[in-house]
């Protein structure tokens, strides 16, 4: 936990806004007794456009323009251009009509399509699409309509006649959302570069395959809105942490079930949480915890973060190119944020800390989607209301704020905004349906990513199978630059995928191409031998001295190669990249149900005789990962190889056992069933902890011997599902902690103190989480010693990307391992001192730690 990473770890959560998960407390005294404090703002009432447009603050060299307003768009929450450059909006007019959400299953949302039609920049017409929706909440278009989701469910609509309005609705999946409330239900249908159609707050994707639209599983990943970068990687927040990507291509890290990756998917880009409104926000859900809102009322760090956008536009200057922006409807903000790449790492930093770059005196101002036009502009749908938390969420102090001073109307009103610089013009959209497929090619190498991504669309589905020669003559033109990425995802999308220029592709540099080719000759050299043995050779060349992040496609890529070259190819990656923990996981995602034989392979290699932290992990994971597949002939072997070695263990056999004992704990699996007596687990000599082997024994059964689960008889026993949060701690802290702590607890010179036998870990539960949260500065006293710099690192980062599971199992683990016996943590432990500590933004000491937890305890009384 001592280390200075981009690791994932719990920030505030879910206090306000229109997509949060804080649950309803009781109404208490403080609730009551702090809300005419904060209501000396008192009512905002509604500004027309005009009056808006006059609240903002904006990054000086820009101007915010009102592309739309009520009554022609009203309570929009997603926004889209189509290829001819109208806008779609999808309206949620039942969301909040009253305090109490009443009417919010009447069929009162729509779907409208906006035109500019003299160019003047004003959208004049509209059309409904579709209308007597419940809910709407996504949008994707297809040929000859759309995908909509509403009333929890996904359909196919369809216009038949050419007139902009839907004709025919088919179900296509009536589990879509996930969940019938609006703050928790699976939204976005944004079209990846990969052609598939992946959502937020959700693990499923869609794609249309020979006729149909199929459904597939994915990872679960975000809350509300998704986009991506120029290399296709998925870009999404959580209302509590702004900003998260994957560092790999969806699917690879799930298809291994007996590992479970830390890594890679759900990346935290950035720590930083704080907020600059301009007004002050005393209508937030926890508005009366201190810390929540500053001295003048303001909010301090997001609660509503959503909607993130990558954009690839060209209007505003370069600088904005590739930034990512934010929107904070509770704090009436847009942040910007600037992203930087660091080999296969993500981060982000806010450019201009202490002003965002779009901000508003008006309340009401609620931004809650963005989108990038075909002119470049920035667009923001302003869903323009007082009340932007839903019913089931509002707190007792939320509701007496919201009616004190009357935020609740008016409804249906609604704006969009674009923003450009400051000389631009508007003028009249290039309307890309009426250009051949040949013109389409053209704009795969447009300067500008909506042109690309609505090109390659308009391709695929167009499937014109004349144009594939001119496809793959543009790919190899293009293979140095982004046209030549979407070429080839073309061609993938139109079932044209050609091995030859795929294989020519990887003897080139350019990374782009390369990792672009190695994925899409995947299923081709799965299909065709020729390409696979072809494959081979060209990857055993290359992996030796490949850039980095070669390495991570060719790890991901191995299971199409023969066993033998894959197991080859992917010891000879961890051997040199074992200090990754994305290698790591990477190579583990190849190994479904082969990790005994590639432990074998490793197990007799001169670079895996030496102890190394890092070589130390893995073999846990292996070792974790054979124990979850519970083969009984492979564990007879693996013990049988743990014991060749008489006397005391060493390292690689006690990482094994460590792997094995604690990846197998899951009490409610029957015990595994051996045919003969385990030498290693019937002698004295092997130097193991004695509850570290008595846990090994009770996984499994023998002739004479019975599991007696004995590791249970602890001071504080785990219970099944605690262990199942204990084991899953295990492979969190190897990733996020060891590194500092150590894979024993023991603590590392000039890192950080021990965690085994540690007061820190062992004492109160809020305590600990509060420093996993925040972060601790030195000097600290464990065990009667002293620790400071030089002996640790100077402070402990806070980890604010992490969400509440994932520290719950972190906290579980270590104060249940190394001989600590102090008992599980609850998520709701978890999740409450996140909340109640609201607002600090600075690492503890531990001074400050022990009165905080003192005057809280003699606050609350517990």
């Amino acid at each position: 936990m001592w280390k200075h990473v981009y690791s994932s770890c719990l920030i505030i959560a879910c206090l306000a806004g229109l997509w949060s998960c804080t649950p309803k407390p009781a109404t208490t005294p403080s609730d009551v007794g702090q809300v005419s404090a904060r209501a000396d703002e008192g009512p905002s009432p509604a500004r027309t456009p005009a009056e808006e447009l006059a609240s903002f603050q904006l990054q000086p060299g820009l101007k915010i323009q009102l592309a739309a307003s009520e009554p022609m768009v009203q309570d929009p929450v997603v926004i889209t251009f189509d290829e001819d450059g109208r806008l779609w909006v999808v309206e949620m007019r039942g969301f909040m009509n009253t305090i109490d959400a009443a009417g919010e299953n009447e069929p009162t949302g729509r779907i409208s399509v906006l035109e500019d039609t003299n160019g003047d920049g004003q959208m004049d017409k509209s059309t409904i699409y579709l209308d007597s929706l419940i809910m709407p909440r996504a949008l994707a278009l297809v040929p000859g309509g759309a995908l909509v989701a509403e009333n929890q469910a996904l359909w196919l609509t369809q216009d038949k006649n050419g007139d902009l309005k839907a004709d025919t609705k088919t179900l296509i999946d009536k589990e879509y959302a996930g969940s019938a409330l609006p703050e928790h239900s699976g939204n976005g249908l944004w079209r990846g570069l990969d052609n598939w159609y992946y959502n937020a707050k959700s693990r499923l994707r869609y794609r249309f395959i020979n006729g149909e639209w199929q459904r597939d599983s994915t990872e679960f990943r975000g809350q509300w809105g998704i986009s991506h970068d120029d290399k296709g990687r998925l870009i999404y927040n959580y209302n509590w942490s702004q900003l998260h990507a994957d560092l790999v291509p969806p699917t690879y890290f799930s298809r291994n079930k007996n590992h479970t990756s830390t890594t890679g998917i759900d990346h935290g880009l950035t720590t930083d949480r704080r907020i600059y409104p301009i007004r002050p926000n005393p209508a937030v859900n926890r508005g009366y915890i201190p810390g929540t809102l500053d001295e003048e009322g303001k909010l301090l760090e997001f609660t509503a973060a959503c909607s993130p956008l990558f954009y690839r536009g060209t209007s505003l200057s370069k600088e904005f190119y590739g930034n990512v922006f934010v929107c904070e409807p509770s704090g009436n903000l847009i942040k910007r944020n600037v992203v930087k790449e660091n080999g296969l790492l993500l981060s982000a930093y806010d450019p201009t800390p202490g002003k965002e770059f779009l901000a508003s005196t008006d309340e009401r101002f609620r931004p809650v989607h963005m989108a990038s036009g075909p002119d470049g502009a920035l667009y923001v749908a302003d869903m323009y209301r007082g009340l932007v938390q839903h019913g089931a969420y509002i707190t007792p102090y939320l509701k007496e704020q919201t009616l004190l001073r009357n935020l609740v109307l008016p409804v249906h009103r609604g704006r969009i905004w674009r923003i450009v610089p400051q000389e631009w013009k508007p003028t009249k959209p290039e309307k890309l349906s009426s250009l051949s497929s040949t013109g389409l090619i053209s704009k795969l190498g447009h300067s500008d990513g909506w042109y690309r991504d609505m090109a390659q669309r308009l391709l695929v589905e167009r499937k014109d199978s004349s144009i594939r020669k001119t496809l793959i003559d543009f790919a190899l033109a293009g293979k140095d630059d982004l046209g030549g990425l979407h070429a080839l995802w073309t061609l993938e999308g139109m079932n044209m995928s050609d091995p030859d220029l795929l294989l020519t592709l990887l003897s080139d540099q350019n990374t782009l191409a390369w990792t672009a080719a190695l994925r899409l000759l995947e299923p081709l050299a799965k299909e065709d031998q020729q390409v696979r043995v072809k494959l081979e050779e060209t990857l055993l060349k290359a992996y030796p001295q490949a850039p980095i992040e070669h390495i991570l496609q060719i790890a991901l890529s191995a299971p199409v190669l023969s066993e033998k070259t894959a197991h080859a190819v992917l010891a000879g990656i961890i051997t040199k990249h074992d200090t990754s923990a994305l290698i790591r996981d990477a190579v583990m995602s190849s190994l479904y149900n082969q990790e005994y034989t590639f432990l074998q392979h490793l197990w007799q290699s001169p670079a895996w005789q030496t102890a190394q932290p890092s070589k130390e992990i893995f073999l846990e994971m292996l070792a974790t990962a054979i124990i979850r597949k519970r083969d009984a002939a492979e564990l007879t072997q693996l013990l049988a190889l743990l014991n060749t070695n008489k006397g005391t263990l060493g390292w690689k056999e006690k990482a094994i056992v460590t792997g094995l004992s604690i990846g197998g704990s899951n009490s409610k699996l029957e015990p595994i069933k051996l045919t003969t007596a385990p030498g290693l687990l019937t002698r004295s000599d092997h130097g193991l902890d004695p509850s570290r082997l008595s846990a090994l024994k009770d996984l499994f059964v023998w002739p004479g011997h019975e599991s007696a689960k004995s590791h249970q008889a602890q001071k504080n026993p785990l219970t099944a599902e605690d262990q199942k949060l204990f084991a899953l701690g295990r492979q969190q802290y190897l990733t996020t902690c060891a590194g500092c702590h150590g894979t024993d607890g023991a603590g590392l010179n000039r890192f950080a103190p021990p965690l085994a036998n540690s007061q820190w870990v062992t004492g109160d539960e809020k305590r600990l989480a509060l420093i996993v949260l925040h972060g601790m500065e030195g000097p600290v006293e464990v065990n009667g010693k002293i620790y400071t710099t030089p002996d640790i690192l100077p402070v402990m980062p806070a980890h604010t990307t992490m969400d509440d599971g994932a520290i719950t199992a972190i906290l579980t683990y270590i104060r249940n391992e190394w001989g600590n016996e102090a008992g599980p943590v609850s998520r709701r432990t978890v999740g409450t001192t996140r909340n109640t500590s609201q607002g600090r933004v600075m690492p503890w000491t531990a001074t400050e730690l022990d009165k905080y937890i003192q005057v809280t305890k003699e606050t609350t009384g517990k």
